[in-house]
């Protein structure tokens, strides 16, 4: 079987389905076949070109796998998908980037076409590529350094997706921050406040609540709480370090959505109210607009609970 103008398609047809319909001249000229093959078939309509030596066989369907793996091969050998475009790969959502992110490492590299976007690190650490739908690309973490480099506003969305989806842990965030701390680095910065807002104590914060609960008490100097804390058998929110206060931020559309999810939450106040605990519960509107007060009773509740030791 052949394509119209002798590309000779079953010498070339493993790297199309390899590379998502794609084909180089790079490929066709390792078959066997001629530049002057190459481009009768570009002429003739059989082959859409792409990037300069990378085109589509036509009948293949085009679709953003695709964009991204032909702007990866035009950037020629070495070159790996990053930044946005290597989070994309593995499945971050929201980055709001329609072009390609493409990572070299060598000093020379062809000219950039529209939209590809070219970064060339100075930092190598972790710079070997891993591939993704395919397609070779950043490491996750390594991405998510980057990232804040190109859209630092986009990376505290990005670091909460990695950790509620479990893609890494806590500890392996925080290992590249310190890995990648370097002057010149501004990713790092963001990737660290990021940290800073979803983690407690190597914890994920679970939720929004739970995220403006981790602001609201720096920010009023509450004692020192530890996150999740094992109390009377039940993980609680927030347990005052040293007392038998605990605070618990209480969602509506959680707790009270479901019959069954209201009676767990109240049977587990009681069970720790018997157990002596003084629970301090917290709504969204409570944190949201009435912070001050907040912070007030929990701090009465710290004294009351001192007053009971004593």
């Amino acid at each position: 079987m052949t394509l119209r103008e002798g590309v000779k398609l079953h010498l070339v047809e493993p790297f199309t389905r390899r590379h998502h319909g794609l084909l180089t001249m790079q490929a066709v000229l390792e078959s066997g076949q001629s530049k002057r093959t190459w481009y009768r078939a570009n002429d003739s309509g059989l082959l859409v070109p792409v990037y300069p030596g990378v085109s589509r066989v036509v009948s293949s369907p085009t679709s953003r796998l695709q964009a991204i793996h032909a702007a990866v091969l035009a950037m020629g050998d070495g070159a790996v998908a990053s930044h946005r475009t290597g989070l994309e790969l593995w499945g971050v959502p929201d980055l709001q980037f329609d072009g390609v992110d493409v990572m070299l490492t060598r000093r020379r590299h062809p000219v950039v076409p529209d939209g590809i976007v070219v970064h060339r690190p100075r930092d190598l650490i972790d710079i070997a590529p891993v591939w993704r739908h395919g397609i070779p690309a950043s490491k996750l973490l390594r991405g998510l350094t980057d990232l804040g480099a190109v859209a630092p506003d986009r990376v505290h969305a990005a670091v909460g997706h990695v950790l509620t989806e479990r893609l890494a842990s806590g500890a392996a965030l925080y290992w590249a921050t310190r890995a990648h701390s370097r002057q010149g680095r501004h990713g790092v910065v963001a990737l660290r406040d990021a940290l800073h807002e979803w983690l407690v104590d190597g914890k994920v914060l679970d939720s929004d609540l739970e995220r403006e609960m981790n602001k609201a008490r720096r920010r009023h100097k509450l004692p020192p709480m530890t996150f999740h804390a094992i109390c009377a058998g039940y993980e609680v929110d927030w347990l005052v370090d040293g007392t038998m206060v605990v605070v618990e931020c209480d969602s509506l559309e959680y707790h009270d959505k479901r019959r069954e999810d209201f009676e767990r939450d109240r049977k587990k106040k009681a069970d720790l109210a018997a157990a002596g605990y003084r629970v301090v519960p917290i709504t969204w509107r409570q944190l949201t607009r009435q912070s001050k007060w907040m912070a007030a009773v929990v701090r009465s509740a710290i004294t009351a609970d001192t007053a009971t030791a004593v």
